[in-house]
């Protein structure tokens, strides 16, 4: 599932197109897309993992899933599930959800939750973790309306840069560490982003689908933890449990 970070390429990517008419709009989704023709994109957003095509008085939302792509100025063999042409080019997407949200896109989304927006606030996160206090801390982490945009390759990375375990009860974790975790939610995004646009980020992962802990030269621990049952890889030596 692509994560925050690569929406945002996306949204770079795609940004050619602001300002431009759709001249013809395809696709095998159920959605109304054909009111889509002959309007103008008036933006793009993102919010965590949703890309979001902004017209007049609707936007479209559009949920990669586990396995969507998307191809810009090109096309895939198979048929593509929303295909939007332009005078200048085309945007075209498989494998993902679409969705058609009528009127202000403000009203749908809380932009202070996506950790790569410019209105991202850490201290609301902090707040909204203080609410679930029986949680483990890896539940929480991926928990979109705290953290939109982070999803397991950034969970586990900053879990392994804050010495933490995965399975760690919330309300165990020490202030100063809890607010380290907030804090490199946002800051390895960003990182993420950029390595991704230098096309080395999996060099730079020190935890995700690794088997030696770099820091203790010991073996990780792969492991599927919290309800959501997502992998998680560790160092049992120096990530504290905190239960």
């Amino acid at each position: 599932m692509p994560e925050g970070p690569s929406i945002v390429i996306l949204k770079e990517e795609a940004k050619q197109f602001t300002g431009q008419k759709v001249i013809s709009v395809s696709g095998n989704t159920h959605a109304d897309i054909s009111r889509l023709d002959n309007k103008t994109v008036l933006a793009f957003k993102t919010w965590g993992k949703h890309f979001l095509i902004c017209f007049d008085s609707f936007t479209v939302k559009i949920h990669l899933l586990m396995f969507g792509t998307y191809r810009i100025n090109e096309r895939k063999v198979s048929k593509p599930r929303l295909s939007l042409v332009f005078d200048n080019g085309e945007l075209n997407f498989y494998t993902c959800s679409i969705k058609i949200l009528e009127g202000d896109i403000n009203s749908y989304y809380d932009w202070s939750v996506d950790v790569m927006n410019e209105n991202w606030n850490p201290k609301k996160a902090q707040l909204s973790i203080e609410k679930m206090p029986e949680k483990m801390i890896c539940d929480v982490i991926l928990d979109q309306d705290i953290f939109s945009g982070v999803g397991n390759i950034i969970k586990n990375e900053v879990l392994y840069r804050c010495y933490v375990h995965p399975e760690s009860i919330v309300e165990k974790i020490p202030p100063h560490v809890k607010s380290q975790i907030i804090g490199e939610c946002s800051t390895y995004s960003f990182e993420f982003l950029y390595w991704k646009k230098k096309f080395e980020l999996k060099k730079h992962w020190e935890a995700y689908t690794k088997s030696v802990c770099l820091r203790c030269n010991l073996p990780f621990q792969k492991k599927q933890t919290g309800e959501r049952k997502r992998r998680s890889f560790f160092c049992p030596n120096c990530q504290q449990l905190y239960i």
